[in-house]
């Protein structure tokens, strides 16, 4: 499959943390590890971002060592049992996709670490997140905590850098080989969509998984490795929880669908929505999909180097205010109101997550991917409506990356 990230991709991001960091401290970062399933087996390994930016390896419980001028990674052994179910770990393979050429198995690679930690302050690391992150409800990977405490055991005093920020800062600002992955993925979303909204197939679907079943068809026969996350496809009523992951619901021909998908490419993702109509839509149901393509017009003008997202989020909520009072929805705008039909942000950053690393206290910058997602959800209406892009921050403003991809009810050519 091709790969659009070379050897000296890795380096260069490395050669970079180095630059950010500017402390002598060790850095050791951890791969994530398989999570279980049931009994013997495991989720679909998915690597962590960060390790994967430095390196290029999809390998789990890998760990990266760079130390001064010297870099090397410990990789586990595997017994001739687990070789046989999930293959051997190529050293020479590790060496070429990431240029590390020093790889030693976990008893070796922890007596090399581990003499180093003794006699330093401070180790540079990824702090780990929670164990159970509540926010979310999701509970994290537990390699990075796992890191630490083999660390400590070493050292119990010693002091542990987080290296996230200096990260954050790498990620967010795209280089041309992002750039042409998040491209690749959105080409290929576009052309599944389109592929799978034809008036002949939006006539015979019945249940929102045929729509799904149809999309994921779309990705992997033109080249994706799948979806970027879990594909959101509701009709009706459904489509006003913002993620309706199930996609069991049967179809009523008068209902829109919201289509929330993404293909994966060389781990970079796409993240579009479009909203459909199987037959021909209601009065009702046009009128409020204008004044979401209104509202995404509106987010268009704003996004330009040097804007805060905040202050641009709160420009949109004003306008899909308006939006929303023009309806019949709302008498008042404030933030209550407009958010009982519009609950989530405009934009997020994208990349090698579909909800990527950035800081949004910081002002918007020239090579920084995001989305741009209005919606207006009416439940008592059974209409949800979202409208989704991807757009490149530019010197002078904005490149809307799936531009291609048309935003009415029958996702018409363009």
């Amino acid at each position: 499959m091709k790969t659009y990230f070379s050897q000296e991709f890795f380096m260069g991001n490395r050669a970079r943390l180095r630059e950010s960091f500017m402390d002598a401290a060790p850095i050791v970062i951890t791969a994530n590890g398989l999570m279980q399933r049931g009994s013997d087996s495991s989720y679909a390994f998915a690597q962590d971002a960060n390790f994967w930016y430095l390196t290029g390896i999809d390998e789990p419980d890998v760990i990266l060592v760079m130390d001064r001028d010297k870099e090397y990674l410990i990789v586990p052994p595997r017994d001739a049992s687990r070789t046989a179910f999930d293959g051997a770990i190529d050293d020479n393979s590790l060496t070429s996709i990431s240029g590390i050429a020093e790889i030693l198995e976990t008893e070796d690679g922890w007596n090399q670490l581990a003499n180093r930690i003794k006699k330093v302050q401070r180790v540079a690391t990824i702090a780990p997140a929670p164990a159970y992150i509540e926010r979310y409800g999701l509970y994290a990977n537990p390699a990075r905590a796992q890191l630490t405490e083999l660390i400590r055991s070493h050292n119990a005093n010693i002091a542990l850098l987080d290296l996230s920020p200096h990260l954050i800062q790498m990620r967010v600002i795209k280089q041309p080989a992002e750039l042409k992955a998040i491209q690749s993925a959105i080409d290929i979303t576009i052309a599944a969509i389109k592929a799978a909204s034809t008036a002949s197939k939006r006539a015979k679907y019945s249940y929102e998984y045929e729509l799904e079943a149809e999309i994921t068809r779309g990705f992997r026969a033109r080249g994706a490795t799948g979806h970027s996350f879990e594909p959101i496809v509701a009709g009706g009523v459904r489509a006003c929880t913002l993620h309706n992951v199930s996609n069991n619901g049967q179809l009523a021909k008068d209902e829109l669908v919201i289509m929330d998908v993404g293909a994966e490419v060389d781990h970079y993702a796409a993240d579009i929505s479009r909203t459909i109509s199987l037959t021909k839509p209601s009065k009702r149901q046009q009128a409020v999909h204008a004044a979401v393509v209104e509202v995404q017009k509106f987010a268009y003008g704003r996004l330009k180097p040097g804007i805060m997202m905040a202050d641009y989020e709160q420009e949109i909520m004003l306008f899909m205010g308006k939006k929303l009072r023009s309806l019949g929805l709302i008498t008042s705008i404030d933030h209550d109101s407009v958010r009982k039909y519009y609950p989530h942000a405009t934009s997020h950053f994208l990349g090698l997550n579909v909800h990527d690393a950035g800081d949004y206290s910081q002002p918007l910058q020239a090579g920084m991917v995001v989305t741009v997602e209005p919606g207006i959800y009416i439940a008592e209406e059974g209409i949800g409506i979202r409208i989704e892009d991807d757009v490149l921050i530019t010197p002078k403003g904005i490149k809307i990356l799936s531009r291609r991809l048309s935003n009415d009810l029958t996702i018409r050519a363009v």
